[in-house]
C-alpha cells in the first residue's frame, strides 16, 4: 500500500504551510502601522508597525528555514530546480524594472529641462539640469571608490562560487568574507556620502530622484549582504555542495544584479550628472 504512495514524479508537492497567512497577517498589520504612523493618527502606531515587522521577518525565517529543509530531504529534484531559476530570473526582472522607474524618472527631467508642457517645472529648476544651485558629488571620490569596491566584491563572490563548484571548502568561506566585508564597506562608505550631501532629498527633484535611485540601491545592498551572509553560515554548516547549491547561486546572481545597477548610477547620476553640472557653470 505505501509503495502505490510513492512519488512518482520529479515535481515538489509542498506540504501545508502556515506561512502565507502569517505572512500576510504580519505585512497588513506592518502596512496599517506605517500609515498611520506616518500621517500620526494615534500614539501607538510605531508599536503596531513594529509589531508587524516582527511578524514580517519570523515568517521569512520560517519559510526560507523549510525551504532549506525541503532541499536538505531532496525534494528540490532537477526538473524543480530549473522552477525555481525560473522564478528567480523573473524576481531580478522585477528589480530590473523598479529601478528602470527612478532612472526615468531622472531622465525625463535631466534629458528634458526645457520641456515646453512643463512650465511650472521649467521655472522650478531654472531650465537647467542639475538645477541652479545643486551642488554634485565629485564622481571620482566617493562614488569611484564605491565601484571599484562593488567591482572587486563581484570578482570574490565569483571566486566563492568556482571555489564551490570544485569543493574547495576554504575558498567557499573565504570568497562569501570577501564578498560580504567588501558589502558592508560599500554601506558604509555611502552612509558617509550621504552624511556630507550638499542638497537633501526635499524641495526639488534632483535631491528626490537622487536619493530614491541611490538609496534604494544602497538598501538592495544591505539585503544581498544579508542574503551573503547566511550563505556563509549555511556553508560553515556544510550545507552546499557542488550539484546543491541554489541558496547561494540565487544570492551571487542577486549579487551581480547589484553591482551593474551600480554601473548605470555610476554612468548616468555621478559621471554624467556632474558633466552637466560643469557645462552650465553649477
Amino acid at each position: 500500500m505505501a509503495e502505490a504512495h510513492a512519488k512518482q514524479h520529479d515535481y515538489h508537492l509542498v506540504n501545508p504551510s502556515p506561512w502565507p497567512a502569517v505572512g500576510s497577517v504580519s505585512t497588513f498589520i506592518m502596512a496599517v502601522g506605517a500609515i498611520t504612523w506616518m500621517h500620526h493618527l494615534f500614539a501607538g502606531a510605531f508599536v503596531v508597525f513594529f509589531i508587524g515587522l516582527i511578524g514580517v521577518l519570523y515568517t521569512m525565517f520560517g519559510w526560507w528555514s523549510d525551504v532549506v529543509h525541503e532541499a536538505e530531504t531532496g525534494d528540490h529534484t532537477r526538473v524543480v530546480q530549473i522552477s525555481h531559476r525560473y522564478g528567480m530570473i523573473l524576481f531580478i526582472a522585477s528589480e530590473v524594472m523598479f529601478f528602470v522607474a527612478w532612472f526615468w524618472a531622472y531622465f525625463n527631467t535631466a534629458l528634458f529641462p526645457t520641456d515646453v508642457h512643463q512650465v511650472a517645472r521649467d521655472a522650478f529648476i531654472g531650465g537647467v539640469w542639475p538645477p541652479k544651485g545643486i551642488e554634485t558629488f565629485d564622481p571620482w571620490h566617493l562614488p569611484l571608490l564605491n565601484t571599484l569596491i562593488l567591482l572587486t566584491s563581484g570578482t570574490t563572490v565569483t571566486w566563492a562560487h568556482h571555489a564551490l563548484l570544485h569543493n574547495d571548502r576554504q575558498g567557499l568561506k573565504w570568497g562569501l568574507i570577501c564578498t560580504i566585508a567588501l558589502g558592508l564597506t560599500f554601506t558604509c562608505v555611502q552612509a558617509w556620502e550621504y552624511s556630507h550631501a550638499a542638497f537633501g532629498f526635499k524641495g526639488h527633484i534632483y535631491g528626490a530622484t537622487f536619493f530614491m535611485a541611490t538609496g534604494f540601491h544602497g538598501f538592495h545592498v544591505i539585503i544581498g549582504s544579508t542574503f551573503l551572509i547566511v550563505c556563509l553560515i549555511r556553508a560553515l554548516a556544510g550545507q552546499f555542495t557542488p550539484k546543491q547549491h541554489l541558496g547561494f547561486e540565487f544570492a551571487a546572481w542577486y549579487w551581480h544584479f547589484v553591482d551593474v545597477v551600480w554601473l548605470f548610477l555610476f554612468a548616468c547620476i555621478y559621471v554624467w550628472g556632474a558633466g552637466a553640472h560643469a557645462a552650465h557653470g553649477g
